[in-house]
């Protein structure tokens, strides 16, 4: 593997381009609050009047909700800065047919208002649906919901019923403070891997990803700002850094974290490697 690049200072990039894309957590925050220099490198972007957006794979919190709580953190982030996996339910739900439909869905009272906001009927535990979205790894009794759920798909595959299978969030590990959590996108890898033993013979019982490394976030992010000269800075090589690269666009890697002292992967290398947000 190549040497990684040589670390840069986030303030020397920002006029190299026109908009600057960033994560949340493990960019901008953990679990415990905002990151070293954070404060700094959003209250510089809203100095400059520089166009930045968060593009977050969650689908935990309305962008309302997530804001509020940044600026609790002392990050000054508007709500209409934010994007999010979540808000990709709606064309989602346009797309497979399921506006007006019978949602089951793992997650807190936010992922539940994305699906409604998104023209889905979510139903509860022992009713039928029509579509199941793992929205979130919290907001519900986690062993006793998903043996209920699994058991439904059971049902439903045995009767050779469709059952479109939809993760706003694909990212299977986060940062905390404490460590490392899992995500939605491992509940969702642990459901994939319970029906690939019950139909071994079936490659169709995959989860449709949303959110990063998919290239919706950024698409959207590139058409509010105009222009496709933007700047991704992520911690996760395989969701933000891959996803830069897949849709052509410069992308920053923080270390630490996650991604620990990897600085590339197969398909994900960064333009950039930064100093860590209280260095600069």
């Amino acid at each position: 593997m190549s040497a990684a690049p040589a670390r840069t200072r986030f303030l020397d990039l920002l006029d190299r381009y026109d908009a600057i894309l960033l994560d949340a957590y493990g960019v901008l925050v953990n679990l415990d609050g905002a990151l070293p220099g954070a404060a700094n490198w959003i209250d510089e972007l809203n100095r400059r009047g520089k166009e930045y957006w968060l593009v977050s794979n969650t689908a935990a919190r309305l962008p309302e909700s997530a804001a509020a709580r940044y600026q609790g953190f002392g990050l000054a982030i508007q709500a209409g800065r934010i994007l999010s996996s979540g808000m990709l339910l709606s064309p989602c739900f346009a797309s497979h047919g399921l506006v007006g439909k019978r949602i089951r869905l793992l997650g807190p009272a936010d992922s539940v208002r994305y699906a409604e906001l998104a023209g889905g009927v979510v139903v509860g535990a022992g009713q039928d649906f029509d579509a199941l979205v793992v929205a979130d790894q919290a907001g519900f009794d986690f062993v006793a919901v998903v043996d209920e759920v699994l058991s439904a798909l059971f049902r439903k595959f045995d009767a050779g019923q469709r059952v479109p299978l939809i993760l706003p969030n694909p990212d299977l590990v986060y940062p905390t403070g404490q460590g490392c959590g899992i995500t939605s996108g491992a509940v969702a890898l642990m459901i994939e891997a319970a029906l690939q033993r019950r139909y071994p013979e079936r490659t169709d019982l995959r989860f449709v990803g949303l959110g990063k490394p998919h290239p919706d976030l950024f698409e959207e992010a590139m058409r509010r700002v105009g222009s496709r000269n933007v700047l991704m800075v992520g911690d996760q090589l395989e969701t933000d850094i891959l996803g830069a690269n897949r849709v052509g666009i410069d992308s920053a890697l923080v270390p630490g974290g996650i991604t620990g002292d990897r600085f590339e992967s197969a398909d994900a290398r960064p333009t950039y490697v930064l100093a860590l947000p209280g260095e600069g």
